[in-house]
């Protein structure tokens, strides 16, 4: 006899969808039984995530209320409701470094996909859970939103740490009415995007390794397991919470060799 799968009957709209955490949880939504909706605006990437999962890719731009608020019709009309939201787009962009450097364009390219998205897919996402009796939201936020990073990048450290108090806040706010909010705090993943950044420079890379007890990167697969874990009805008394999945990073002071 098949068991019912954790999200079985559960619509998810997922966005950054097409590679790295959002894909892996697209997949791990879809194996437990959700219908996922792949937003992204990668249009290959994105329809080949939704057909591997027989799921809905919806081309998006998060930072634009216009597609945010169709996004959220396109997979309540298709799927019937919305249960799910996993906001996990996000950029971290090589000009977005110390402050001293930093321009207002990278400052604002990043605060605007990072945080204004999360922003947006909240506003107009929340009437579509209380619509449906409630349902669970994880913000990708991460964990420089609670230390400073070996290696700077103020706009996304700004911006993660907005996410993480928006949260937490939204969490608070919505307890009653059935919707829980939480904030996902990934250590550093192992993603193509990492893999380029420290083959271009093993001393930064070094810097980081230090600080981790377990001596590696995350897997996205690994996120994309505590994303599932918040989404489904195994979390239904955590809401408002700083979810750290960092490998006991934010619990070190340095690793010995």
């Amino acid at each position: 006899m098949n068991m019912p799968g954790r999200l079985e009957g559960k619509v998810a709209v997922i966005t950054g969808a097409a590679s790295g955490i959002g894909r892996e949880a697209a997949r791990r939504f879809s194996e437990e039984g959700a219908k996922v909706v792949v937003a992204d605006l990668d249009e290959k990437a994105g329809e080949n995530a939704a057909s591997e999962i027989g799921g809905l890719y919806v081309h998006a731009d998060v930072t634009n209320p216009d597609d945010v608020k169709r996004m959220y019709g396109e997979a309540s009309e298709h799927f019937g409701g919305v249960h799910i939201l996993f906001n996990n787009a996000g950029i971290s962009p090589p000009d977005d470094a110390s402050i001293l450097e930093t321009e207002m364009e990278a400052w604002e390219r990043v605060q605007n996909v990072n945080l204004k998205s999360v922003y947006l897919c909240c506003k107009y996402g929340i009437p579509h859970l209380l619509e449906n009796g409630g349902g669970s939201i994880i913000n990708t936020a991460s964990f420089v939103a609670v230390m400073g990073a070996a290696t700077s990048q103020i706009s996304y450290t700004a911006s993660k740490g907005g996410v993480l108090a928006m949260s937490r806040e939204l969490g608070v706010e919505f307890a009653r009415r059935g919707v829980r909010v939480n904030a996902l705090c990934p250590g550093p993943v192992n993603t193509p995007l990492l893999q380029e950044l420290f083959a271009k420079d093993p001393e930064k890379a070094a810097r980081r390794m230090v600080h981790l007890p377990m001596g590696r990167f995350a897997e996205a697969t690994e996120i994309a397991n505590a994303a599932l874990f918040l989404a489904s009805d195994e979390s239904s008394y955590i809401t408002a919470s700083t979810f750290m999945v960092d490998g006991g990073l934010s619990g070190a002071y340095v690793t010995p060799e």
